[in-house]
């Protein structure tokens, strides 16, 4: 299993159009991929458990990866995180 632990630094948080993009690029991995937050985990290729794992601005998780493609997975979904915040400040 891989980890890689993330901060949400977009203003609005993980809310239910980046959530939604951010779980449609956990569903094109192979690997279970899982949100671990406030000794909660969440599957991230869930909607609702990305939702409910209150991803808010300035909010750290872990992401854990299990899979052959479990190291590709992670960086993609670090990216992602960032260019939500790029984007924003735009």
């Amino acid at each position: 299993m891989q980890q890689a632990k993330v901060v949400v630094k977009h203003e609005a948080g993980l809310h239910a159009r980046p959530a939604a993009q951010f779980v449609k690029h956990v569903r094109s991995f192979r690997s279970e991929i899982w949100v671990v937050k406030d000794g909660g985990r969440y599957s991230a290729s869930s909607l609702i458990d990305t939702l409910r794992a209150n991803l808010d601005c300035g909010a750290t998780a872990t992401l854990e990866a299990h899979g052959v493609d479990a190291d590709d997975a992670l960086d993609e979904l670090e990216k992602l995180l960032a260019e939500f915040h790029e984007k924003e400040t735009d």
